[in-house]
């Protein structure tokens, strides 16, 4: 899909997905006869234009640097969960409210069938229109959205069912309504409740992943992240401001760097497990395609945890997160050992 929407880097397209639009809308009023002439024509024309764009935007995302990536996963046009809902969770019936405040539309949960699978599906929202994104918080859940999360995957474990969440958000609300209904204590009872629940757990960090906000639904058997979404303890701007003292291009470009938050990074240090391929040029451009490939990784997971029994399947979760930041530290004596010896030659 084309949008009206731009980002910096993607400029050099800008003017070709114009003149795409245009040959895509026909003059109102074009004769039929007329009208069939012209979209042969714009058909050869359209079909040299494409291949132009996507060269193009390949070419562009091939090298995005870690802030781009950022820049992307926020785009206005990029699928949120209720998007993804929409497009593979069939017979969705959503649930709402934790039973003790009420209920955070920042995040989406319900059952639904995800191929052959039935599911719990848990989901950060931001809102797509502005009245949206201000109901939704722009993602941002408070303490009642993680219970209510909590809650439902624990209906999921009674019914034996899996359960998948979709992660989107730059970080739990920090407001001091959220921080007096407990905050930190929702977060911290999520991650110690998922680790234990007996049942298959899969996430996906389609956008953003900010720090608690993110992990508070995302302890899972198996974690991915689409291929320009970002996942990390803090947002660009806030280590930026902690670093630097202010925020700015210059400086989220280097926190964003020195935060290893792109996919790539994230895979390579084992805090994910996959990366899920985005269409050229982002999921924004192409949902109904990024979909797909969400799903297909989504019921092939799920068609391995299912056969895994209970107590494997605990275990396995224990030990996948108790392996994250393991470093091998090496003593000095160790070090001057593996050191390669030079050899003298004696006359």
């Amino acid at each position: 899909m084309s949008s009206f929407y731009t980002l910096d880097f993607e400029k050099p397209v800008a003017e070709i997905e114009r003149r795409i639009r245009d040959a895509e809308t026909l003059p109102p009023g074009t004769p039929a006869g007329v009208a069939e002439v012209d979209r042969t024509v714009d058909e050869s024309v359209l079909a040299d234009l494409r291949e132009q764009r996507d060269s193009i935007l390949a070419e562009l995302y091939a090298k995005l640097d870690p802030w781009d990536t950022v820049r992307v996963s926020r785009h206005p046009d990029r699928p949120q969960s209720r998007n993804y809902i929409e497009s593979f969770v069939r017979d969705f019936a959503e649930l709402h409210g934790d039973r003790r405040f009420g209920d955070d539309p920042a995040i989406i949960t319900g059952l639904g069938r995800i191929g052959s699978h039935k599911c719990m599906v848990v989901g950060h929202q931001k809102g797509r229109t502005t009245q949206e994104r201000i109901a939704c918080h722009f993602g941002c859940a408070h303490p009642e959205g993680y219970r209510k999360a909590l809650l439902k995957m624990q209906l999921a474990e009674k019914m034996g069912i899996p359960i998948v969440t979709l992660v989107d958000t730059p970080g739990a609300y920090p407001g001091l309504g959220a921080e007096e209904r407990g905050q930190a204590e929702a977060i911290a009872v999520n991650l110690r409740e998922m680790s234990r629940i007996k049942t298959p757990i899969v996430s996906v960090v389609i956008g953003e992943g900010g720090s608690g906000g993110a992990l508070g639904i995302a302890v899972a058997d198996r974690v991915a992240m689409m291929q320009y979404a970002w996942y990390s303890v803090i947002s660009p701007e806030g280590c930026a401001a902690i670093l630097w003292k202010q925020a700015n291009e210059t400086t989220n470009a280097a926190a964003a760097t020195a935060l290893n938050l792109t996919a790539t990074d994230n895979l390579r240090n084992g805090i994910i497990d996959d990366v899920v391929e985005e269409p050229v040029g982002g999921a924004h451009r192409h949902r109904a395609r990024a979909a797909q490939n969400l799903t297909k990784w989504i019921t092939s997971q799920l068609d391995e945890l299912v056969r895994v029994t209970t107590d494997e399947l605990l275990e396995a979760r224990y030990q996948r997160f108790r392996r994250l930041g393991e470093v091998t530290e090496s003593t000095e004596a160790e070090v001057e050992d593996a050191a390669p010896q030079s050899s003298s030659a004696t006359s």
